[in-house]
């Protein structure tokens, strides 16, 4: 068992926007997604600089000023 002093405004808020019927089921909840986002930012980060190293980065960027400048007329 664990024993943390815990922002008790937050908690109420994470427990009425979860539907959560416990403090320990929020912490819980909370926790894991905590994790799962901070994992997701981490796979995107790495999937981004593969796209950069191949180039596609920069493909797109392109694209998006030449379509940019299209739009208005230049």
């Amino acid at each position: 068992m664990t024993q943390i002093d815990i922002d008790d405004e937050a908690l109420e808020r994470a427990m009425a926007l979860s539907k959560a019927r416990t403090k320990k089921e929020t912490v819980n909840l909370a926790l894991r997604f905590y994790a799962e986002q901070q994992e997701r930012a981490a796979r995107i980060s790495r999937h981004f600089e593969r796209a950069r190293h191949w180039g596609a980065v920069e493909d797109a960027e392109r694209r998006h000023l030449a379509e940019k400048a299209e739009k208005n007329g230049r």
